[in-house]
């Protein structure tokens, strides 16, 4: 049953430093543990919660909003979970933070915490509503309203974060999810069908593989296609609602194919990027970026960036297979920006995030893509588009300048020759040479992408730059891994983390703002 944890503002919560002398009250105090307590803790909506717990009369939860700022602090402190649970015991100013007033009680044991998260999880799965994307959204609307931010330009930028798997090679991973799955048999399976599988399951996965010649690898693959192809069929009808019996009917369907009734190994070019990399993380998928091999999931974020701000908030946090082109994650976040902060009329982005399909919905939008750089090579003579009216534009290059004229299916400029000709970039023109002038074809999505690519050189110097200071919001995020690999596997625990971190990084701009500002005060 949900109850609300109204505890912490029945009591002061000083008394927790009760009879110590008035430097170190006034110490803890400005602490950002305080300011944690009064920014986040007490400002977590716990009835977002509420949906986790049954409605019938039962034993009431423990104290959600210490268990989520937990968690949110726990990223912030770069802690691990034994960590974090020594310092809420011991650490008085921990226990400050989480809203805890005496040093004896505990708000939650390790196996509350945990069973919270698999409640959230289990939610998720089941209504695809992110809690925690829900307490992000209402304390940084509380945040942007309090201090006065504007949200008219925004800057977003993404990055890849590993899952916490292992690198399988394919005959390994073959092996293992075989290993897996028969554990998972019935003692009568086992003993019927144990000479199948005798050869990989005497010692772990990898002290197979190893022993395996390079010569050995096609037949030891065959010889995997056709266990895999018997076990598929053999035990569909017991074990079809296993989790790891999905796994490896997954597996034989992405490395083996029957041709002419006879199961035959895949290519290994026919392998795309969304195989299975793990059967820890069925959800990972693979990407080659800068000649280095990745095996996890993007992360997106999006962030305030007007000059005028004081400081500036991320505002939106997404994850996505990494696989996923940033183009398209973008267009998919491009009405929930709009939707979180109606004002936003200017976005910076690298040239990773350009399309066609994001021209259109910025023109839907009414948002002005500013884009810092372009795929592929730079035209040696950069034209550009006015649009006039519907059907009419105006065509202009570095010499002239000209309206356009409707064809069947395009609109064409027509240049002057003579002008041409003085052209010092004339070879490299996009513009088809005729027998009288030069003809640029164009349509309206031409107009769309120019207007993009060419926005950063209409706008003022000093916002030509915005983009760049997004790459430190990235490195708060990366800090927090280990050489970009997380310490946790699956999809929604990386949500879980994202929100978690976005939500601290957040509170500790405002609090580095906020002592600043105390500091210039008393100065």
């Amino acid at each position: 049953m949900f109850r609300k944890n109204v505890e912490h503002l029945q009591q002061d919560i000083f008394g927790l430093f009760h009879g110590m002398p008035q430097k170190l009250m006034e110490r803890a105090t400005a602490s950002e543990e305080c300011k944690y307590y009064e920014h986040i803790f007490c400002n977590i909506d716990e009835h977002i919660f509420s949906v986790l717990y049954s409605n019938e009369p039962s034993r009431p939860n423990s104290a959600v909003n210490a268990m989520a700022a937990a968690l949110i602090w726990k990223e912030k402190r770069h802690w691990t979970y034994d960590e974090l649970f020594n310092n809420i015991q011991f650490n008085l100013l921990t226990r400050l933070a989480l809203g805890l007033n005496d040093i004896e009680t505990m708000p939650f044991c390790p196996a509350t915490l945990f069973n919270f998260q698999e409640r959230l999880v289990a939610y998720y799965l089941k209504t695809s509503n992110d809690l925690f994307e829900r307490i992000f959204d209402k304390l940084t609307a509380q945040q942007l309203k309090s201090l006065g931010l504007r949200t008219d330009i925004q800057r977003t930028d993404s990055f890849l974060v590993e899952s916490n798997i292992c690198e399988y090679s394919r005959i390994r991973l073959l092996v293992e999810v075989l290993v897996r799955f028969h554990r998972i048999l019935t003692d009568s399976d086992k003993e019927r069908f144990g000479e199948y599988f005798s050869a990989y399951i005497k010692e772990p996965s990898g002290k197979y593989v190893y022993k395996l010649k390079k010569s050995d690898l096609p037949n030891e693959l065959q010889k995997l296609a056709e266990l895999y192809q018997l076990a598929v069929k053999r035990f569909k009808s017991h074990y079809k609602d296993t989790e790891i019996y999905q796994t490896l009917k997954r597996v034989y369907q992405e490395h083996f194919a029957v041709a002419h009734k006879k199961v035959h190994v895949k290519p290994p070019e026919e392998l795309t990027s969304n195989s299975l990399q793990s059967p820890d993380d069925t959800e990972a998928t693979f990407r080659q970026k800068n000649g280095e091999h990745h095996r996890g999931r993007s992360i997106n974020i999006i962030e305030t960036a007007h000059p005028a701000n004081k400081l500036n908030l991320i505002t939106d946090v997404d994850i996505n297979p990494n696989n996923k082109d940033d183009s398209a994650v973008l267009n998919g976040l491009l009405d929930r920006a709009k939707e979180k902060t109606p004002d936003l009329n200017e976005m910076h982005t690298d040239g990773g995030y350009g399309s066609c399909d994001n021209d259109k919905k910025y023109a839907q939008l009414y948002i002005m893509p500013v884009q810092t750089a372009v795929r592929g090579r730079d035209p040696s003579v950069r034209f550009d588009i006015k649009q006039i009216n519907e059907n009419d534009y105006i065509v202009i290059c570095p010499h002239q300048q000209q309206e356009s004229n409707p064809t069947r299916k395009r609109h064409k400029a027509c240049f002057d020759l003579t002008k041409c000709a003085v052209c010092e970039n004339l070879n490299g023109c996009p513009a088809q040479i005729g027998k009288k002038h030069r003809t640029f074809y164009f349509n309206h999505d031409d107009y769309l992408r120019l207007k993009r690519i060419n926005m950063i050189y209409k706008i003022p110097k000093e916002r030509r730059k915005l983009r760049a200071n997004v790459e430190a919001t990235v490195h708060e995020f990366k800090c927090r891994t280990k050489n970009g690999k997380l310490k946790i596997r699956g999809t929604l625990k990386t949500r879980l983390f994202a929100y978690s971190t976005a939500i601290a990084i957040n509170f500790g701009r405002i609090f580095r703002y906020e002592t600043k500002d105390l500091v210039e005060a008393t100065a």
